[in-house]
């Protein structure tokens, strides 16, 4: 019954135009009453040249200025919207299971809903019970806040599992980076073994080559005394089957030949002498390479700055200098340099880079102070350590530490040099770097703190060509670099390059 009523109520608050429950409803003169929205759109159909609409229900004409709202249908719709039309709902009764009867009470202590003759049973007496209908609304509410919570745990939840993911991703990038690093150590390590085994094998080929080539010399000796012999043996026996004026008259030059032939037993080389093969001890080569692992750790990307120097080009990437030789174009009389800074500015920590001089005959690498002061040249008579660079009269004085340079150097594709300071007194001198490979690839690497830089020969297996030690670094240094005049071009390496 109670449907039925809030049905026909349904009826009366429902828009004719749009068929559902009155929105912002107003009411025209005509007594009808249409959601704001629904009214509006009809008005600007069907008004006239008088401005006037018509009723979408009687067809009364209205000024659509005199729409009202209609409050008291809002209300009614606002409480509609709260209640259940469904007529199941009105129709459907619950009873007990046990006793029939209608569920109509609520038992606080069991928290079930039982019925009146529940509530005088045993099981039930003595408990606190009230209406559902006074209990309703505080269980809602607290199911409304458990849910809310719940909702909020599934969000949590969900960041959790984000979360879980970002790191296992994270794990999953650092060990492959580690399984990556791994294979390029054992790279290395395979490629340095496999460089001892070749040197290995060469000494045994040069051993070979050269046991191999005595004993080709001995077999020569040998098979040019018996000829000799033979010969004699038969000039002797055609000799004395001559007759006897005939014999006794070449019989001195016979026997001189005779007395003179000595012949030489054929060298051998004893097998006492040779020491028996031995693996090389691979422990120094392996301290070696893990040296130069571990200052690989500091590998920073270094770039070159531009030169105001017409003659050297910088590649587009910063990486690469080329000397080209322009004509008419006297070096010292411009205001440039031949050195190159790079970037960046190294101020304090540990640093390490490489350079690819595989094709040159000459170059400068180290450090400077950022001022790349220019060489002066001084006469052949005046006093100085430092070594001559060409067949010219003149020499390099200022590649030094005290100028703010820490560098080492090839010249004529054989000559290594470093150009240090004497302890103590502080006199320049050129160390002369005795290296029994030609470097293709140096690594160059600067501690500041601790004062030192030193460079290795990367193509040797990180072999150590030289160190400065002790050194005063000033404020701020560089990475340097000079071609020296030399037309090949010298590279920065980027790591796994």
């Amino acid at each position: 019954m109670a449907s039925a009523v809030l049905k026909n109520i349904q009826e009366e608050v429902t828009c004719p135009i749009c068929l559902e429950l009155l929105k912002e409803p107003v009411s025209a003169d005509c007594g009808h009453t249409f959601c704001h929205a629904c009214i509006t759109l009809n008005y600007e159909s069907t008004k006239d040249q008088e401005g006037e609409g018509s009723c979408p229900v009687c067809r009364v004409s209205y000024q659509f200025g005199n729409l009202r709202p209609n409050r008291h249908v809002a209300n009614i719709v606002e409480r509609l919207k709260g209640a259940d039309l469904s007529p199941e709902k009105e129709q459907e009764v619950h009873h007990c299971a046990r006793h029939g009867e209608k569920l109509q009470l609520f038992c606080e202590r069991d928290k079930k809903v039982i019925c009146w003759l529940c509530e005088r049973s045993q099981e039930h007496r003595g408990h606190q019970t009230f209406l559902i209908e006074e209990v309703v609304q505080e269980y809602k509410e607290k199911l409304q806040k458990a849910l809310k919570k719940l909702k909020t745990d599934e969000e949590e939840f969900e960041n959790w599992e984000y979360d879980l993911q970002d790191h296992r991703t994270l794990w999953q990038k650092q060990i492959q980076s580690d399984v990556q690093n791994v294979q390029e150590q054992f790279k290395r390590l395979r490629d340095i073994l496999d460089s001892e085994e070749k040197k290995e094998q060469r000494k045994l080929e040069q051993e070979e080559e050269r046991i191999l080539s005595s004993l080709a010399e001995s077999e020569t000796n040998l098979v040019r005394q018996r000829e000799l012999v033979r010969n004699l043996i038969s000039d002797l026996e055609h000799q004395m089957e001559a007759s006897a004026i005939e014999m006794l008259q070449d019989v001195n030059c016979l026997l001189e030949r005779y007395e003179t032939l000595t012949l030489k037993k054929p060298k051998h080389i004893p097998r006492g002498q040779r020491r028996a093969f031995q693996a090389p001890d691979l422990t120094k080569v392996l301290q070696t390479f893990q040296a130069l692992t571990d200052v690989q750790r500091y590998w920073v990307q270094v770039t070159l700055t531009q030169s105001n120097n017409p003659n050297i080009e910088v590649s587009e990437d910063h990486r690469q200098l080329t000397y080209h030789k322009r004509k008419n174009f006297s070096f010292w009389d411009q205001d440039c340099q031949d050195g190159i800074l790079g970037n960046p500015a190294i101020l304090s920590g540990k640093h390490y880079w490489e350079v690819d001089v595989s094709r040159k005959y000459a170059w400068f690498l180290g450090l400077n102070d950022g001022r790349c002061i220019k060489p002066v040249f001084v006469s052949m008579g005046e006093r100085s350590n430092l070594h001559q660079f060409s067949s010219n009269v003149k020499q390099y004085t200022n590649y030094q530490p005290k100028c703010g340079y820490w560098i080492i150097g090839l010249n004529n594709e054989s000559s290594y040099n470093a150009f240090d300071e004497t302890p103590f007194t502080y006199d320049s001198r050129l160390f002369n770097l005795f290296l029994t490979n030609r470097p293709s690839r140096i690594g160059v690497f600067l501690d500041y703190k601790a004062g030192t830089l030193s460079f290795y020969d990367v193509s040797n297996n990180g072999v150590l060509i030289y160190r400065f030690s002790a050194c005063s670094f000033p404020k701020r240094v560089f990475p340097y670099f000079n071609l020296r005049g030399c037309v090949q071009p010298m590279t920065v390496c980027w790591p796994n390059s």
